[in-house]
């Protein structure tokens, strides 16, 4: 996508003095103009996104300072001020005795088409917190991202330094349908932030620069309330934000916990450790490396729980190409299974077994396997999960396994829901190195048995939806190679549906014969009268 960008630079130019005007006019490079300095008894610079340049030999006097200061927005008590209705940024520097001395003048732009590398993820109605270090561009995201969802859900940005929504009582055009709550100081930006979510009843609240623990506490009421929150804060990575004491409540915070003897036998740690404390604020975090590159932690509490361990999960790169504007996105491999539940192992194997293609073009099922056939024998790690039942569990299925008490040994592993919230050291490792990991709900044999259909690619004697299947693929064989019908065993109307959807599949023909509960399927080469 084209991104179009609406600076209004002559509005920030015309507050400065003329002979200043006339120096950036000469250079003419307002694309990439990042902003302007101002300090009493210096030389002017303007600084560009590929270095400075002075402005002028002179120095700048008390004179050339109140001509700016006298022209803009009044500054607020965090010294920043603005133009009405522009996305600049006037920052003061004072002497002790409160008399400016010093201007940042910063250009402000409002760039449509940044935030779509992101898109997908801001508009599923989680909370995101974007990171990246000064002038990366965090705010001209969240202003694109307040502007996007400001179109389908109900949006307020609390704007400390009126910075996304410009200054002046009239919010830029940039924000789109979104509205604007201006905060009187910022010190009181926490509880503006709870009087949006009381007053206004937003979907969405955006908010810039989340930087004091009251902030985070009150981002914390706010995303316990049920609304999606999309903010910004400084630093750079994931482990910057645990660092920062103010700040790590965001990520879910950090606490020292002990551990039983064998659960550290069981995790390799020492008996104290640090754990995360509680779910984090936000969902997911975007680590925005440069304006077309960023680092993704699609689960905040597993990337968290996976750094304190010293296991880092890596993050998924999504990277915006120059020439095309197509983003390109590289997802980090994981290899996970959750077992099914019982009553969703018929639907899980229909769903598998559909498919979308012809069925003559696939190979026989797993029951059409010639007699004698031997499966190859899978290494499994347990983590957790009974040695016994497993093995149990093998027999009833005529599978060859064999045990390992090495994860880097086995061809799968096999473990527990509570432990892989846990992420112990062993199945972060599997993952690491590729090895598939197998969830299991319960310790229970079934679920065993699941896992290892799906491991060996079996029909459980229990499963009649499987089989009846089975039979059907074996039926559409023979009349593929020169069988005029073949007529299937009775079922019942819900596996008839799909016997004879999958024949159509096959582009051959059915039809159903017979009395309930003997009703039947019989399969023909052609279609009959």
């Amino acid at each position: 996508m084209e991104q179009t960008l609406t600076d209004d630079l002559l509005v920030l130019t015309s507050v400065l003095p003329p002979q200043l005007q006339a120096a950036l006019n000469e250079i003419n490079d307002p694309d990439n103009l990042v902003e302007i300095i101002l300090d009493l008894g210096r030389s002017p610079e303007a600084r560009y996104t590929h270095g400075e340049k002075n402005l002028s030999q002179h120095e700048i006097t008390e004179a050339d300072i109140d001509y700016i200061v006298a022209r803009i927005g009044d500054f607020s008590g965090d010294n920043r001020a603005g133009i009405p209705r522009t996305l600049h940024r006037i920052s003061a520097i004072r002497n002790r005795k409160g008399r400016v001395v010093g201007l940042t003048c910063r250009v402000g732009r409002a760039v449509f088409g940044t935030m779509d590398i992101i898109r997908d993820i801001v508009e599923s109605g989680k909370s995101v917190l974007l990171l990246g270090r000064p002038g990366v561009g965090k705010t001209t995201m969240l202003r694109e991202a307040a502007r996007v969802l400001g179109d389908a859900k109900r949006v307020i940005i609390v704007d400390t330094s009126n910075e996304i929504g410009g200054d002046g009582d009239i919010p830029h055009p940039a924000i789109g349908k979104a509205r604007r709550m201006q905060v009187p100081t910022p010190a009181l930006q926490h509880e503006v932030m709870i009087e949006a979510v009381e007053n206004h009843m937003p979907e969405v609240i955006v908010i810039d620069e989340i930087g004091r623990e009251l902030e985070a506490e009150a981002a914390r009421t706010i995303a316990e309330r049920g609304v999606q929150l999309i903010g910004t804060a400084h630093g750079q990575t994931l482990e910057n934000l645990l660092m920062n004491p103010t700040l790590m409540d965001l990520v879910g915070g950090i606490q020292s916990v002990t551990l039983s003897d064998e659960e550290a036998r069981r995790r390799g740690t020492q008996k104290s450790i640090l754990e995360r404390k509680a779910p984090p604020t936000f969902d997911i975090l975007v680590e925005i490396q440069d304006r077309h590159r960023v680092a993704i932690h699609n689960d905040v509490g597993a990337s968290v729980d996976a750094l304190l361990r010293n296991r880092p999960l890596p993050p998924e790169i999504r990277t915006r190409s120059l020439e095309t504007g197509e983003v390109e996105i590289n997802r980090p491999e994981t290899r996970v299974h959750m077992a099914p539940r019982q009553s969703e192992r018929i639907s899980a194997r229909r769903e598998r077994d559909r498919g979308n293609g012809k069925l003559g073009d696939r190979p026989a099922m797993h029951a059409q396997r010639e007699p004698g056939a031997r499966r190859k024998l899978m290494a499994l790690y347990p983590y957790g999960v009974s040695q016994d039942r497993l093995e149990t569990a093998a027999k009833a299925l005529d599978v060859p396994i064999r045990i390992v008490g090495d994860a880097e040994e086995a061809d799968a592993v096999l473990t527990l829901k509570n432990y892989y919230k846990k992420r112990p050291a062993p199945i972060v490792d599997a993952e690491r190195a590729g090895i598939p990991v197998y969830v299991l709900r319960s310790n229970t044999i079934a679920q065993m048995e699941g896992i290892l259909e799906d491991l060996f690619d079996v029909a459980s004697k229990d499963d009649p939806f499987a089989l009846a299947m089975a039979e059907t693929d074996d039926a559409i064989q023979r009349v593929m190679s020169g069988a005029h019908s073949v007529e299937l065993a009775p079922q019942s109307a819900f596996i008839r549906r799909f016997q004879h959807e999958r024949i159509r599949q096959a582009n051959l023909f059915s039809r159903s014969l017979g009395k309930e509960p003997k009703r039947r399927v019989r399969v023909y080469a052609s279609e009959v009268g």
